[in-house]
């Protein structure tokens, strides 16, 4: 089952705000998706959330947006920031990427004029498969809180 971001921040917003106040403390991530040859490949990337999706923009040809066109699946980590503070704690996404063709013109344009990417650009929303976040809690608990589609957050905390 997948939902988009404004399904999930419906569904959880506390949950959601956290996680969009975590990716807006920086501007570039960390984006994995899978090569040819099935294993993983990681690169930087710039992320918006904008008119209730995530979106991801890319360069013309990138692997990357190769890697997602053969194989729609990613997972992508929020920038974990200086040193080991990990302020608002860590946070991953993972989903499908499902590719905005040319011919979406009313779509790109709205991204593009919001955005402004160098052009010409690939596009692709997000449909959200899980959304973690990990942190430390009183300095004595490591607390996971996962997310997927239909489900409540579920929080486990360990010592």
């Amino acid at each position: 089952m997948n939902t988009n971001w404004e399904a999930f921040a419906a569904a959880e917003p506390d949950f959601a705000k956290t996680v969009e106040e975590r990716f807006a403390a920086y501007t570039h991530h960390v984006l994995a998706t899978l090569r040819k040859d099935g294993s993983p490949r990681t690169t930087g990337l710039e992320v918006r959330f904008l008119n209730g999706e995530l979106w991801l923009g890319m360069m013309p040809h990138s692997l990357k947006a190769l890697d997602l066109r053969r194989d729609p699946r990613f997972a992508l980590q929020a920038n974990p920031g200086d040193g080991t503070g990990m302020g608002g704690g860590d946070v991953r996404i993972g989903g499908r990427a499902v590719e905005i063709a040319d011919a979406d013109t009313e779509t790109r344009a709205g991204y593009a004029e919001e955005v402004e990417p160098p052009e010409p650009f690939h596009l692709f929303r997000t449909e959200l498969t899980e959304v973690v976040r990990t942190y430390v809690e009183d300095d004595k608990y490591l607390v996971v809180q996962v997310w997927k589609p239909g489900e409540p957050v579920r929080t486990l905390r360990r010592t």
